[in-house]
């Protein structure tokens, strides 16, 4: 094992694809020359060359397209956003073309694609550049939708994706390219659609994905020094979803609290709350709480980012809420 960055675990899962297999390539903005807008794609145009690392113009509409195309004619198009913001410019193409392409062909085409980059607030970066969209994404039959939470599981589920027959979303935290973790040297893949048990415990589950899940396991920390042994599962993909684990976990602690960084209505979280309570209400001894960004635009200001999105102490209350240790 050795300790690699975020954004080198992504580097060394695309760049171990496109060796294995000639028909993988990257395009997007600033991928090539500049070495990718996060240096995800350092180094990578030196290795493969302009027709495999190909920088793009600032349309995505017109090369998320050209992926499209080009997944429908044999190859397996990595395409880079530079956030997930940019992608509502291209998102026609993402619904209507590759999620519905096996479907509407009547399975004559299939539509191996990755359209991956940063998701989420990444500090003072406003409204327009600081948005979730995991839960439009995994709303669309036909997409898979993979949100990982720390560089080994990056490095195993980019691989999956990659080799994966269908359109997958891959969103990664701005915030998160420089984290580091252990990363085996050796090829693992991780299974799309399965989430991980990150801490076991006994008193409550609490459920999140992506950049929050360092949230979850902060606060599971401080519920330890109080005596509350929190289980945190990573969801690692939010559709599929791996209710299984969920269910396994509650029937065990008998509450749920999700964390999420999206706005409340219509999440991720909600829908994870109506399953729990429809699929293990025998179960509960309390109903499921939701962390959420709160329901309004990402503010500017450090203060009101911080006021906005979910945090430790807001996720402790939520757990001491469904223990009824509130006051």
């Amino acid at each position: 094992m050795r300790s690699i960055q975020f954004r080198e675990a992504l580097r060394e899962a695309m760049s171990e694809e496109m060796r294995r297999d000639k028909s993988v390539f990257l395009m997007g903005e600033e991928v090539a020359e500049y070495n990718g807008a996060y240096k995800v794609s350092q180094g990578m145009l030196d290795e493969f060359g302009p027709e495999r690392v190909i920088d793009t113009p600032i349309a995505e509409l017109g090369f998320a397209g050209i992926g499209v195309g080009a997944s429908m004619n044999g190859l397996r198009p990595i395409v880079e956003f530079m956030t997930f913001n940019f992608s509502l410019v291209a998102i026609d193409q993402v619904i209507n073309s590759a999620a519905k392409m096996m479907s509407m062909s009547g399975g004559q085409y299939s539509c191996p694609i990755v359209f991956r980059g940063p998701t989420g607030s990444a500090g003072m970066l406003s409204s327009q550049h600081s948005q979730n969209f995991e839960n439009w994404y995994a709303n669309t039959p036909g997409l898979k939708v993979v949100v990982p939470s720390n560089p080994y599981d990056a490095k195993g589920l980019m691989k999956s994706a990659i080799r994966d027959n269908d359109p997958v979303i891959f969103m990664e935290s701005e915030q998160m390219y420089g984290d580091k973790g252990e990363v085996p040297e050796e090829e693992y893949l991780i299974p799309i659609g399965v989430a991980d048990i990150k801490r076991e415990g006994s008193d409550v589950t609490i459920v999140s994905f992506g950049k929050m899940m360092k949230v979850a396991l902060a606060a599971a920390e401080e519920l330890a020094k109080d005596g509350i042994e929190a289980e945190v599962i990573d969801l690692r993909t939010v559709r599929p979803i791996d209710y299984k684990t969920l269910i396994e976990s509650v029937k065990k602690t008998n509450r749920m609290v999700v964390v999420e960084e999206a706005w409340p209505l219509a999440s991720i979280s909600a829908e994870l709350a109506y399953h729990i309570q429809s699929n293990a209400f025998d179960y509960m001894d309390a109903p499921v709480k939701r962390v959420t960004c709160r329901d309004v635009p990402l503010p500017y200001a450090p203060t009101l980012i911080e006021a906005s999105l979910p945090n430790v102490e807001r996720t402790i209350d939520a757990v001491k809420k469904v223990m009824y240790k509130n006051a």
